[in-house]
């Protein structure tokens, strides 16, 4: 099993980045996949999830409006579309997968099976 997250760069504020998240040995479309991220000196935080079924998903109050999950069974690929950066998303970003028949908050680490290398994302003002 294989999360492979890319895209990550440097960036202005108010920039737009698309983060990737390619899957292997897993199917996207029966698990939920997850975005958190881990600021340096900071604890990793929940960013984003969509549900297994791809009809649901859910936001970090700080990233809600300006962050987009979403996916592409075709390519097994799960996508995080950020919009209006700002200096406080710099962070590595990491993506999660788990499978469809566990129900939980999705908000924490553990309640993930499998976790992707991470991608920089530098916002600088």
């Amino acid at each position: 099993v294989q999360l492979q997250a890319s895209g990550g760069g440097l960036v202005q504020v108010g920039d737009s980045l698309r983060l990737s998240c390619a899957a292997s040995g897993v199917t996207v479309s029966s698990h939920a996949v997850g975005w958190f991220r881990q600021a340096p000196g900071k604890e990793r935080e929940f960013v984003a999830v969509l549900s297994w079924s791809g009809t649901s998903s859910y936001y970090a109050d700080s990233v809600k409006g300006r962050f987009t999950i979403s996916r592409d069974n075709a390519k097994n690929t799960v996508y995080l579309q950020m919009h209006s950066l700002k200096p406080e998303d710099t962070a590595v970003y990491y993506c999660a997968a788990t499978p469809e028949y566990y129900s939980g908050t999705y908000e924490y680490g553990y309640e993930y099976n499998y976790w992707g290398q991470g991608t920089q994302v530098t916002v600088s003002s």
